[in-house]
Formats: C-alpha cells, sequence, structure tokens
C-alpha cells in the first residue's frame, strides 16, 4: 500500500512538473501562435489531472457506493432520509450553502437528484445509464436543495448546480460548503450556471474568494471553465466567464426565491 501511495504521489509530482513546464514555455513565447495556443490547453489539461487529486486522501475506488443514511433500491435509485430536493434548507446558519453530492470527485457515472421524488437516480438517456464521456469530474458535483431556475427567467427549471472543491466523498453525502464563484453557462441556450463552492473541512477550507483559489492554485479557474465547457462535447455548453461570490450569491437568492415563490403557488 506504501509502494503504490509513493507511486501515485510520484506520479502527480511528475504530472505538475510536466504540466508548468509546458505552459511555461509557451507563455514565454513572444507571438502567442497556434501551436503555443495548444501547449498551453495541453498543460492545463494536465493541471486538471493534477488539481483534481489535490485534497484526496484515499482513492475514488475505496469510497463506499453511497453515503451512510441512503437505502440502496435496485442498481439506480438511492432514497435519503428526507427528500433530498425540499428536506434540507439550501443555506444553514452560518451562511454556507448545503450540498448533495450527485456525482463523488474523480468520477463519470451521472446521477442526479429528481425534482418529483426526491431521490438520487441514475440518469439515463435513450435507455442506457449516462456517462460523462470526458476527463472525470474535477470536484463534487451537486445541487442545492430547495433552489430552481425558473424557465421564464431563461433557466432550466432545475435546481442550482455546484461543483464543490475537496476530497471526493460518496454520492448521497449531505455537505456544508463556501460559494467563492460561479461559470455563467449556457445549455443550449438555457441557463446552466455553475456554482464553485469549496468544502470547508478540506485544505480547500480557508479559500473564500475566486482570487484566493487562484493564487494558491494557478490556472485553477482556467480549467474549470475549460471543462464545463467541453464535457459534453463541442459546441453545447457556452461559458460566459467565471464571476466572484457576490454576483453567485445574486444568482443563488434568486434561485431559493423561486423555489419559494413556487411552493406558495403550490399551495393556494
Amino acid at each position: 500500500m506504501l509502494v503504490t501511495q509513493g507511486i501515485v504521489s510520484a506520479w502527480k509530482v511528475f504530472l505538475f512538473f510536466v504540466a508548468s513546464v509546458i505552459i511555461l514555455h509557451a507563455v514565454n513565447t513572444r507571438a502567442m501562435s497556434v501551436n503555443s495556443f495548444s501547449s498551453v490547453r495541453a498543460g492545463l489539461v494536465l493541471l486538471f489531472v493534477f488539481l483534481s487529486g489535490c485534497g484526496n486522501t484515499k482513492q475514488v475506488s475505496d469510497l463506499p457506493f453511497h453515503a451512510s443514511g441512503m437505502t440502496q433500491i435496485g442498481r439506480h435509485t438511492l432514497i435519503g432520509e428526507k427528500n433530498l430536493y425540499s428536506g434540507y434548507e439550501p443555506v444553514n446558519e452560518n451562511g454556507d450553502v448545503q450540498v448533495v453530492v450527485e456525482i463523488p470527485a474523480g468520477t463519470n457515472d451521472k446521477w442526479e437528484v429528481k425534482k418529483s421524488s426526491g431521490n438520487l437516480e441514475r440518469d439515463f438517456k435513450k435507455g442506457k445509464p449516462r456517462v460523462v464521456h470526458y476527463l472525470a469530474y474535477p470536484g463534487n458535483y451537486g445541487m442545492i436543495p430547495r433552489t430552481l431556475l425558473p424557465e421564464e427567467l431563461g433557466g432550466d427549471g432545475d435546481p442550482l448546480d455546484v461543483i464543490v472543491l475537496g476530497p471526493s466523498v460518496p454520492r448521497g453525502t449531505i455537505l456544508s460548503a463556501r460559494i467563492i464563484g460561479m461559470i455563467r453557462m449556457l445549455d443550449g441556450g438555457e441557463q446552466d450556471d455553475k456554482l464553485i463552492a469549496v468544502m470547508l473541512n478540506s485544505r480547500f477550507g480557508g479559500i473564500g474568494s475566486m482570487e484566493e483559489l487562484e493564487n494558491r492554485y494557478k490556472g485553477a479557474s482556467a480549467i474549470l471553465d475549460l471543462w464545463f465547457s467541453h464535457y459534453k462535447g463541442p459546441g453545447i455548453m457556452q461559458s460566459g466567464g467565471i464571476v466572484d461570490a457576490e454576483e453567485a450569491k445574486k444568482v443563488l437568492n434568486t434561485a431559493i426565491d423561486a423555489y419559494d415563490e413556487r411552493e406558495r403557488s403550490a399551495d393556494k
């Protein structure tokens, strides 16, 4: 086990070194040619592989299939102790968001919380379980309960998505996270913003802004933007750039208000 961990650590250091050399060489070139730009992208991908393992104290293969407290029904459904969509507040008393992890960091299988049932279910497309055919998720991906991006405001009618930087945790985990920014995204012309957050009890826990993230992990913002712009394939996702925590919280508050309004309308 110690030998394996040593090999993995050495491999990560090697990736980081190679990526840094590629990027520095390309950036130091006076005229950014097409080849230089391609080198930067290649370097960013290698940095992504390095960063996707940052903070992970265990291999993804060692994680339980789901969080404790979840009940598995068949192969494709997980039921929580509460309704995962409506049973948790979106923001706790400290002002941090609560996140239901649908896809653990370092994995590619597509799971999502269903609004109709509040269960965490495997997503299917054309009768087959969906798998993201791209590099693995660079953080724990999930949704914020009791939020809604309304279609009448250009949204997709779904809860807010969030990527939480930190060690990989089992699907179905409810964790607290700090919002530090957001990637403005369009998915087929519909608003599909991705909040960026950090796990509090991790090495990312002290980061309070995108600026701090960038200072500590150079290129991390570009990696996240690049990943979400391409993970569904060419031309599907369009990035509008990264904004700070203040702008992200405006979108969060709008999504919370939209959910509450829908609940009030349903009660009438």
